[in-house]
């Protein structure tokens, strides 16, 4: 899948649908991410809560 990045204010968003967040079991209103640069790959993943 490929997609497009879009600019808002001086940063570039990246946006997900709905059905790749459920993939990857991301609630976008409770959750947060984490983000990881590996050899030029983006890994996003849930962040661990805290307690």
């Amino acid at each position: 899948m490929k997609k497009k990045l879009f600019k808002s204010g001086n940063a570039w968003v990246l946006l997900l649908q709905k059905a790749i967040l459920e993939l990857i079991d991301i609630d976008p209103e409770n959750d947060e991410v984490e983000l990881e640069v590996e050899n030029k790959v983006l890994k996003v993943k849930k962040a661990d809560k805290k307690i």
